[in-house]
């Protein structure tokens, strides 16, 4: 929980404001072809569901919610660990594009998460993938004193519009001198 949001496993009652916010222009502006098709986004938002009964639970991807009512879906954010090395896990936040322009509440998410990586699952290292058009993720990236550490050629359809992936990483040690 943050001071705005709930942040908490996905309930089916989130299904189809997730899928209505996957399916906007904004949000495939930034996506690959694949993805654009409804089916993506549902199975997507299964295998969310599916990680909650995971044992040992190595993936979290949690819906973002206002905490006042009615409490909107807002997005969804997570760590995820499965294909890491112990002691790593992949960090995404993602919102709806009519909350893109607020960049506090992805401050207020990202430390969240990287405050439950750190502390509560003993994590040594966050790290997070982008298409490096999205000058947003590189300035909260930033803010939290991550470091870009590779950018590299992305996928075909990043590549056609002219697009890197850019990986970012943040350590423990980083995490506390930042937010200190």
């Amino acid at each position: 929980m943050t001071p705005r949001f709930l942040l908490r496993d996905f309930t089916e009652a989130e299904r189809p404001a997730f899928i209505a916010y996957h399916a906007d222009p904004r949000c495939l502006a930034l996506s690959g072809p694949d993805e654009a098709d409804p089916k993506h986004s549902h199975r997507l938002f299964q295998t969310f569901r599916d990680w909650t009964s995971e044992q040992p639970r190595r993936n979290y991807q949690l819906a973002i919610l206002q905490r006042q009512e009615p409490q909107a879906l807002v997005g969804c954010c997570g760590l995820r660990g499965a294909g890491c090395e112990v002691g790593k896990a992949e960090l995404g936040i993602e919102f709806a594009p009519d909350y893109w322009a607020r960049h506090g509440y992805a401050i207020e998410v990202g430390r969240a998460l990287l405050e439950f990586g750190f502390g509560d699952l003993g994590l040594q290292e966050i790290y997070g993938v982008t298409v490096d058009a999205n000058a947003r993720i590189a300035r909260l990236a930033e803010w939290f004193g991550a470091e870009a550490v590779a950018t590299r050629s992305g996928a075909a359809w990043m590549s056609a519009r002219g697009w890197n992936e850019t990986e970012w990483r943040i350590t423990r040690g980083q995490w506390r001198r930042t937010a200190a």
